[in-house]
């Protein structure tokens, strides 16, 4: 980004970019809030988050020194079935099978669901860092079986994911027993927030690095595994949650992982304090292009 260019002037694309050929990293939005369980409106989170970017042009990544803008191409938001999840997440599916490098800006966490479908037609079954105060693992909620608590129940039953490679860090909400058993019984590994306080970001990061190994995998952020204090703007806020600078902390040493996508969701925007949350989504994403930068520099000087 050009130096005389203030940060409040950067176009609206992620981190600046617009659309951009061959780029490493795309970046879309996923609009689409109709399968929250509490407050709705992530579907405004995609521009939110785009918007809080701006705040990171304005020199290299602090800790890997390269300019990881470089990389991106924002192809815009993804089209949606409006009022119909199964259709929705059947378009999604389709948006993201067309894209080799994906990093989509939520919406709701189901999106992630989609998302997983296209990647493991490609893959086969991936390895998961999963961040949420959520285990979203609930067969439906309320009736709905996809909406947004759901997501990780479909995609370990249809085969997406290997629970045996599957982290979730930051978990903490009132959960049914039987949920849990159900998780845990299919070899999913969980990090309490209690867990990650009393631990720390060293020995948490260096547990998903075990877990995941070194077969593909796929980082989902659910804004909600930070405290409300850093995190307000979200629809099922729970107290106790990781601060920003934990998880960020975490996310700097998960380097040399073989990431083939990612996505951060359950933004919404009209809950937040002065864009504190989409500041917050927008880092964990910008960290995460800085680890995909990383790896790409690393698999050429090889």
């Amino acid at each position: 980004m050009a130096s005389d260019v203030p940060t409040f002037a950067v176009p609206p694309g992620f981190l600046g970019s617009g659309r951009r050929e061959g780029a490493a990293i795309s970046i879309a939005g996923i609009p689409l809030d109709i399968g929250t369980t509490n407050r709705s409106g992530a579907r405004f989170g995609p521009q939110a988050i785009r918007q809080a970017s701006r705040m990171l042009v304005d020199g290299a990544h602090p800790t890997t020194g390269m300019n990881v803008s470089e990389l991106l191409s924002d192809i815009g938001d993804f089209r949606i079935a409006l009022g119909d999840i199964p259709a929705s997440l059947k378009a999604i599916e389709a948006q993201a099978a067309a894209v080799d490098h994906l990093v989509a800006l939520g919406g709701e966490h189901g999106v992630t669901l989609a998302l997983l479908r296209a990647l493991a037609r490609r893959n086969g079954p991936l390895g998961l860092i999963h961040f949420d105060a959520h285990v979203d693992t609930w067969p439906d909620n309320f009736g709905q079986p996809y909406a947004h608590g759901s997501v990780f129940y479909h995609a370990i039953e249809e085969n997406l994911v290997d629970p045996r490679r599957m982290i979730q860090i930051g978990i903490r909400s009132p959960v049914e027993r039987e949920v849990l058993d159900w998780t845990a019984g299919r070899g999913v590994t969980v990090v309490t927030a209690q867990d990650t306080h009393e631990q720390g970001p060293t020995a948490v990061a260096e547990r998903a690095r075990s877990v995941v190994g070194a077969a593909p995998c796929y980082l989902s952020f659910d804004i909600d595994a930070l405290d409300p204090a850093f995190a307000p703007g979200t629809g099922t806020p729970e107290i106790g949650g990781l601060a920003s600078w934990q998880t960020q902390s975490i996310l700097r040493r998960l380097t040399g992982l073989r990431f083939l996508g990612m996505d951060v969701v359950e933004v919404a925007p009209a809950y937040d304090v002065a864009e504190i949350t989409s500041l917050a989504a927008a880092t964990m994403v910008y960290e995460y292009v800085a680890l995909a930068a990383a790896m790409r520099l690393q698999q050429r000087s090889a």
